[in-house]
């Protein structure tokens, strides 16, 4: 998945680089996996922005992609690579013997006319799915599940892999692509290999308005607002933010403070992301 470069034919093209799309093997999404997908603005029920920086840019349609693999020990034959704007990673058609069609993540190596199962005892191959408690340790794997039975949740962005390094009493320990170790159960289910489109994270936007095509809003510093508006704000000319460190728009702490709440969840973590 090579990167093109434009020629530098106005400011904005000068430094631009975007995907080839060589993978694509088909434009036009399957109509039975799609749904309209509306878009909010970062708005709640409420009609109040609670995500900022959110609105306008290119309709989409979502595709329904199937996280869960639930169709187990049932072979299937990968009939197409296809773009999906909703995600980082590209999405593999997946034709089952039975003649359902399902999406899955798209992981490197995947091609047209490749076999792919799920099962407990799938073969140790890229696409495959199977229970943790059936990949040997040191296997790269994607598309993790948390809870057993709710699908994958974890590494599922384009180029993330983790990796399964050991494996203790009713849990795995995994590998997270941050570099955290985290423990989880056996049963759950994961796909083995690295997700494709390893370089999506080289390219460049080169302009204001393709991140407008996102959907995504200018976002403007806080030193730039009134007191009003920000902590940072207010001062003649260009003043500094006035206090100890940072803080978001609302007053709390900011860049570094730990955010972390879900205090239930700690004995699962067994080595933070930014620990060395």
């Amino acid at each position: 998945m090579p990167i093109k470069e434009y020629k530098p034919t106005s400011p904005g093209r000068r430094g631009m680089t975007g995907s080839t799309f060589e993978e694509i093997t088909k434009k036009r999404p399957e109509k039975s996996l799609v749904s309209p997908l509306k878009s909010k603005g970062g708005r709640n029920n409420q009609g109040r922005i609670t995500v900022r920086h959110r609105g306008g840019g290119a309709k989409r349609m979502y595709r329904a992609i199937d996280f869960k693999r639930d169709k187990r020990d049932m072979p299937g034959e990968v009939i197409a690579i296809e773009y999906d704007p909703n995600r980082s990673s590209r999405i593999a058609l997946v034709q089952y013997t039975d003649g359902e069609r399902r999406y899955i993540l798209s992981p490197v190596g995947l091609k047209v006319g490749d076999k792919i199962i799920a099962g407990e005892k799938a073969e140790i191959k890229v696409g495959h799915c199977m229970p943790l408690k059936s990949i040997p340790t040191g296997t790269s794997v994607h598309n993790i599940e948390m809870c057993v039975g709710k699908g994958g949740q974890l590494v599922r962005s384009a180029g993330a892999v983790a990796q399964l390094m050991a494996k203790e009493g009713d849990y795995a320990l995994i590998r997270m692509p941050s570099s955290e170790l985290r423990k989880i159960r056996l049963e759950c289910y994961a796909t083995i290999g690295q997700i494709g489109n390893l370089d999506h994270q080289h390219i460049k936007i080169g302009k204001a308005g393709r991140k407008r095509h996102m959907g995504i809003r200018p976002t403007v510093r806080g030193s730039a607002m009134t007191p009003r508006d920000h902590p940072h704000g207010g001062g003649e000319g260009r003043s500094p933010i006035g206090m100890p460190g940072p803080k978001t728009p609302w007053g709390k702490p900011t860049l570094g403070y730990k955010t972390r709440k879900n205090k239930r969840t700690d004995n699962m973590v067994v080595r933070r992301r930014n620990k060395k």
